[in-house]
């Protein structure tokens, strides 16, 4: 594992580019394997989390080089193997490889998922989605087994029970080469499923509907990779940065963002009375805004994702007054808090209300990443505190954030990352 050393008292300045979205990267590689062509995407965030995928691939007999934004996937010496359990339990998103396995064979045994422990994450709406397209499904020991008869996938309804980003992506992948319409309703509408249905449309598909809450399939035999897929710019990212920015900035701009996938977030921080000045992909922060209290509330797409809840946190301590956060969706998402109270953070978590204090005489110490986010967040606390702040676990936050050491250099900020037997001083 690696640890994060970071001085405080450093205000950031410049500019910062946004790269590719993590979430929607994590959709598509496993959705590379469905095409009959190689497949080259750009914009693709250097992370742990692109990487641990591309073994995966490897473990299927799948060729996939990464340089420098650009991935190139060749799925065309495709083995159908049990994947290994070890990466899945790793990386959660490996699930997406249980829906395309399945357009793409009629079959998959996949490890039972893994990746950040934010709380319950149940996989029975995507196991449902399988079921609908006529999949049998068998989980045994921490294993899921999922295979179809000789008619293989066939087309059907399937209304979600409750709006699940993972289930949209997972069912979506497999409808896609089942044979017949099928109608996915009430589906989650992020931008990176919109993302998703734009590369396979690209490809040959039949997708319509994407971004809203229903989703129309027509599946199709073979798809073909066209043309070079950009992924969208990460607006969690963009966020991260944003709300350092006007946390702890004397001047950050943000570019390649796409500002209407930040829409709550942004009205958030207005309300807030953070200055922004908002151009077509770029937002500019000038800093040192007298701050208000807010309440904040996550909640599917369109509203505030649940993954800023987190990197938003070290901006309302800023504010004069008590801030609250409700987070709909993972309640159990307060792995940063404990270590924040080390710091000296007057922030708190009862019956799913955060509460969040006024930071004053915050202290550099030894914290731990628990998750990606909760990781960064405490990294952007870290920056406002006096003395130096040791971030065990830094691998979590690598796992999600695009070559993050460069772009805070690139703001005037000073991190490192090193391995934990290594010893730095400042």
């Amino acid at each position: 594992m690696k640890k994060m050393i970071v001085k405080g008292s450093q205000k950031l300045s410049g500019e910062v580019t946004i790269g590719g979205a993590k979430n929607s990267t994590v959709a598509l590689i496993p959705a590379s394997i469905l095409a009959d062509t190689p497949v080259e995407f750009d914009s693709v965030p250097d992370i742990l989390d692109v990487h641990n995928l591309m073994l995966i691939l490897k473990s299927m007999n799948v060729k996939s080089f990464y340089n420098r934004g650009k991935l190139t996937v060749d799925p065309t010496t495709i083995e159908s193997t049990p994947l290994p359990g070890g990466a899945i339990r790793s990386l959660r998103a490996s699930y997406y490889f249980m829906g395309a396995l399945l357009g793409k064979f009629g079959k998959a045994v996949v490890g039972f998922p893994g990746g950040d422990n934010i709380g319950p994450r149940p996989i029975d709406q995507h196991i449902k989605g399988f079921k609908a397209l006529g999949a049998k499904v068998v989980e045994k020991d921490d294993t899921v087994y999922i295979t179809t008869g000789p008619e293989g996938l066939q087309g059907a309804r399937i209304f979600f029970d409750l709006v699940s980003v993972g289930a949209t992506i997972n069912v979506l992948l497999a409808a896609v080469r089942a044979k017949g319409t099928t109608i996915m309703e009430n589906v989650a509408r992020e931008p990176e499923i919109v993302d998703l249905a734009t590369f396979l449309n690209n490809m040959g598909a039949k997708i319509r509907g994407a971004g809203t809450d229903v989703i129309r399939v027509q599946g199709v035999d073979s798809l073909k990779a066209q043309n070079i897929h950009t992924i969208i710019p990460d607006r969690i990212e963009a966020g991260t940065y944003l709300s350092f920015a006007a946390a702890n900035g004397k001047g950050v701009l943000v570019k390649n963002v796409i500002t209407e996938h930040l829409d709550p977030f942004i009205a958030k921080m207005q309300e807030m009375g953070v200055t922004l000045e908002i151009d077509e992909d770029k937002i500019y922060v000038p800093g040192g805004d007298l701050l208000a209290p807010v309440s904040v509330k996550t909640a599917p797409f369109p509203g505030l994702a649940t993954d800023l809840q987190q990197p938003l946190t070290p901006l309302l301590m800023r504010a004069k007054g008590s801030s609250t956060i409700i987070d709909t969706l993972y309640p159990q998402r307060i792995k940063h808090i404990p270590e924040m109270q080390k710091m000296g953070a007057k922030i708190s978590s009862q019956d799913g209300v955060i509460t969040i204090g006024h930071a004053k005489n915050l202290i550099g110490t030894t914290v731990e990443a628990g998750e990606i986010r909760a990781g960064v967040s405490l990294l952007g606390l870290a920056l406002m505190a006096d003395g130096t702040t040791t971030i065990t676990k830094a691998d979590n936050i690598l796992r999600g954030y695009d070559r993050i050491v460069e772009k805070f250099r690139g703001l005037n900020v000073d991190l490192k990352v090193i391995t934990e037997s290594e010893t730095l001083d400042f």
